[in-house]
Formats: C-alpha cells, sequence, structure tokens
C-alpha cells in the first residue's frame, strides 16, 4: 500500500515536470568582445536545468557576458512568450531584467555588458544572483530559478562608479518672479526738444508753398465743391497725429491699432475724392 501511495507520487511530480517550462543545453560565456583581443574567454562552462553552475562567475570590466541555451516546454523545444536573465542584488535586492531573444526552435541568447548594469550592482561587494525566467500562456508552469552567481570584478586604475539619486516630481521650492518694469517714455525735456524741432519746419514749409506759387484764392471754391471730402481729409490728418500723441503719452499698442484703421480708411476716402477735385480744376485749367 505504502509502495502505491509512493507511486502515485512520483507519477504526479512527473507530470507535473513535464507540463512546465525548462531549458537545455546551456553555456555561459565571459570575455572581451573588442576585435583586437587575439585572447579567448576568460570563462565558459555549460550548464542545464537538473545540472546548474556552482561556481560564481568572474565578471570584470569591458567584458561581455552571453548566455545561450534551448528553452523547452514539456521537454521539447518552444518560443516562450516572455523570456528574461534577472540579476538581482542581495544586500538592496535590486533587480535589472535582460530579456532573451528567442526563436522559434527555442534557441535564445542573451548579451550583457559590464557597463550595463545598474550602480547598486556595480558597487556591490556581495555576487549578483542570476535568475532565469520561462513562461507563456497555457496550461505550462513557469520557470523562475537561480542558475548561476556572478561576482563583478572593477578595473583598480578606472573610477569607481557613484550612485546618483534620481529625480523626483514632487512639491518644490516656491519660485518669486521679477518681472520687468514696464517702458517708460523718455523724459520731457528731449520730447520737448522734438517738438520744437518738427514746430520749426512749418515756417520753412509756408515760406516753400509761396515760392512754388501755391494759390490761396481756391480755398473757397475747393470747400464749395467738395466741401465733406476736403474736411474730413483734413480732419483724418490732424485725428492721426492725436492718435500718435495718445500713444505716447498713455495708450497701448492694442487700444492705438483699432483707432488707426478707423482714420486711415477716412483719410484714405476722403483724400481719394479730395485729390479728384483737385484735379478736375487742374485738367479745366484752373491750376
Amino acid at each position: 500500500m505504502r509502495f502505491l501511495h509512493s507511486l502515485v507520487f512520483l507519477a504526479a511530480g512527473a507530470a507535473s515536470a513535464a507540463s512546465s517550462w525548462g531549458f537545455d543545453d546551456a553555456t555561459l560565456t565571459v570575455g572581451s568582445r573588442k576585435p583586437s583581443s587575439d585572447a579567448g574567454p576568460s570563462f565558459k562552462e555549460k550548464f542545464s536545468q537538473k545540472s546548474p553552475l556552482s561556481q560564481n562567475v568572474p565578471f570584470s570590466t569591458s567584458e561581455t557576458l552571453k548566455l545561450s541555451l534551448t528553452t523547452q516546454e514539456k521537454g521539447k523545444g518552444n518560443r516562450p512568450h516572455q523570456a528574461f536573465l534577472i540579476l538581482r542584488e542581495a544586500t538592496t535586492g535590486v533587480e535589472a531584467p535582460f530579456p532573451l531573444t528567442v526563436k522559434d526552435n527555442g534557441r535564445a541568447t542573451v548579451e550583457i555588458k559590464h557597463a550595463e548594469l545598474p550602480v547598486q550592482h556595480l558597487t556591490s561587494s556581495e555576487p549578483l544572483t542570476a535568475s532565469l525566467v520561462l513562461a507563456s500562456f497555457g496550461s505550462s508552469d513557469g520557470y523562475n530559478s537561480a542558475v548561476f552567481d556572478i561576482t563583478v570584478k572593477h578595473d583598480p586604475t578606472a573610477a569607481p562608479a557613484k550612485y546618483e539619486k534620481p529625480m523626483r516630481y514632487g512639491k518644490l521650492e516656491e519660485i518669486h518672479h521679477i518681472f520687468r518694469a514696464d517702458p517708460k517714455s523718455p523724459p520731457k525735456i528731449i520730447s520737448l526738444v522734438f517738438v520744437l524741432a518738427v514746430l520749426a519746419t512749418i515756417p520753412a514749409v509756408l515760406i516753400g508753398w509761396v515760392a512754388l506759387g501755391a494759390n490761396a484764392d481756391h480755398l473757397s471754391k475747393a470747400l464749395s465743391a467738395a466741401p465733406v471730402s476736403h474736411a474730413v481729409f483734413f480732419g483724418s490728418i490732424v485725428a492721426m497725429e492725436g492718435v500718435f500723441f495718445l500713444y505716447y503719452v498713455s495708450w497701448t499698442l492694442f487700444q492705438v491699432l483699432p483707432v488707426i484703421a478707423i482714420v486711415g480708411t477716412a483719410t484714405f476716402l476722403s483724400g481719394t475724392r479730395a485729390l479728384g477735385e483737385v484735379q478736375s480744376r487742374r485738367l479745366a485749367g484752373e491750376r
């Protein structure tokens, strides 16, 4: 009866092992990947799921660790949905996963450079535990077990790796902005000088007007022929100068632009009619 009971347990264990993921024909190689290096790998060993590596694997600077194996499902080569080699640091518990490149027949490889290890692994004084994780969809149980240990070696001539605190998003210190002061008008004395310079040109304009033969007698005739056009044209010019003055004194650009658009339109329309009246008198030989 006891023999039959033991036989049932053995059969159940064999069925469970037959319906789970595993690996076989694994080869671990550690060596330099430089083309100029003629030396062979510093470490190369074969192992399997039933006989994992018992010795620590040395992993020095400028070396590359390469693992090649065959993933199996129910004892046959197959491609799992997930295949990772996870390196775990014993003190901090930090894990670094490295995915395996797997073909359809189960042949899988992964390469890890010494510089790709996290800072916690590079500064660890204890061996790193390398675990293999295989899992996929279906009823087969996944595989997750340690396969070997790695002893990280450092170059004594190189600068030691330093841990940098990662950036954390959170509440920061209050920021007090200092805005630039609003632009100010120049001193009044400078503005007064330019105003006087402009006003001083008015007598020169009047003298030149008389010298060129301006005829002020036509003023009444022009106003009687097109009073609205001449009045609006002259008034729009004065209004435009007033807008510029207000912009200089207090108005902003957004206040000035709509008013300039309205005054400019009035100047264009009235000026067209006013100049048309002047041209009609010129063609009649009155000017």
